[in-house]
């Protein structure tokens, strides 16, 4: 069987994606791999989890072709995740594809770093504009730990690669966590970040896969960071970004008068923020085939085998449909007990 050209034209506009409560998905974030290679604390177990066969994952055109089945139906921005994505052979020429499908106004990546060095210019290349790249703590030690043997030295040179390919939308995503980047920490760390022109953001630890690390001793909230950097910094609220492109769940404070006036560091607070969820635009196409309509729910409706048998345009977007309108009004980490098991590194978050 010809698998067809992931970037030949697809008619435009359908019935959006939404979900009971009116919200419409926008932005669809896609797992290219549940593999890694760092083994972070709070993201995947020491022991009792293997990733999944070759086999079983999603193949880099089916990935393609499910994107091109819902651009025209309202997803404008795609965020490729792994686990890591660039361990995914053949990852740079998705995101030339995706950049080219119609209807997809942004492809960016979340990453830990670990291989960017290599691959900056040709993600630039493909298209690629914005990066996330996974950094807790600018101390070496402490990084090797939380990661549990990442080279600190590595993702610096990553970045340093991705900053001469011409990326200029770099965002440092931190797991904000106790005696690692809060407190007096938490400016050291943003202060690093802008010195290099990258933009800081702190996220809430959450009970994702429901790891021995997940508890309050190591979880610090997006309001203690605050309190923290106010009194380094005069920080004004600029709210979540609004306007015409899908946007993520940070909400920016930008620094008023000083050395570093101008700078900005986001917060993300799934945990603390009650009304996290009601603007939510996104959804998430796992590795193995899931579409995933929240990250802290486990359900989720699967398009693997839809997808091999050759189906429909049609009959794939009735699929994420379908799981698009099961989403819940607002995820329920906070219950006792609500616990999403499936792990992050095998949900792409």
């Amino acid at each position: 069987m010809t698998t067809a050209d992931p970037r030949d034209a697809l008619p435009i506009v359908e019935q959006p994606l939404a979900d009971r409560w009116r919200r419409t998905i926008r932005y669809l974030r896609v797992s290219v791999t549940d593999r890694c290679n760092y083994r972070c604390a709070y993201c995947m177990p020491l022991e009792g989890w293997a990733p999944v066969e070759r086999a079983d994952l999603l193949s880099l055109e089916e990935i393609a072709r499910v994107v091109r089945a819902l651009a025209p139906h309202g997803v404008e921005r795609v965020r490729v995740t792994g686990g890591e994505p660039l361990v995914r052979k053949g990852v740079v020429d998705l995101v030339g594809w995706l950049a080219d499908t119609p209807g997809v106004r942004e492809v960016a990546m979340t990453t830990n770093g670990h291989l960017l060095e290599r691959f900056a210019g040709p993600l630039w290349s493909a298209g690629l504009r914005t990066l996330n790249v996974s950094v807790d703590t600018f101390d070496a030690d402490r990084f090797a730990a939380v990661t549990r043997g990442g080279d600190l030295a590595r993702v610096q040179a990553g970045l340093d690669a991705a900053r001469a390919a011409g990326f200029e939308d770099i965002r440092i995503n931190a797991v904000a966590l106790r005696d690692v980047n809060d407190g007096d920490l938490a400016a050291a760390f943003v202060e690093r970040c802008w010195a290099q022109g990258l933009l800081p953001r702190f996220i809430e630890l959450m009970p994702v896969g429901g790891l021995p690390f997940q508890t309050d001793r190591h979880r610090v909230t997006t309001s203690d960071l605050l309190t923290a950097l106010r009194r380094r910094y005069d920080l004004v609220s600029e709210g979540r970004p609004r306007g015409t492109m899908p946007r993520g769940p940070a909400a920016y404070w930008r620094v008023e008068g000083g050395a570093f006036a101008g700078r900005r560091v986001g917060l993300i607070s799934p945990m603390s923020d009650d009304g996290f969820c009601a603007a939510c635009n996104r959804a998430r196409l796992t590795a193995r085939g899931g579409l995933r309509a929240c990250l802290a729910n486990d359900d989720e409706v699967s398009i693997l085998q839809t997808v091999r048998a050759g189906a429909s345009d049609a009959a794939l977007v009735a699929l994420c449909r379908q799981a698009v309108e099961g989403k819940l009004e607002a995820h329920r980490m906070g219950a006792a007990d609500i616990v999403p098991l499936t792990v992050m590194t095998g949900i792409g978050g």
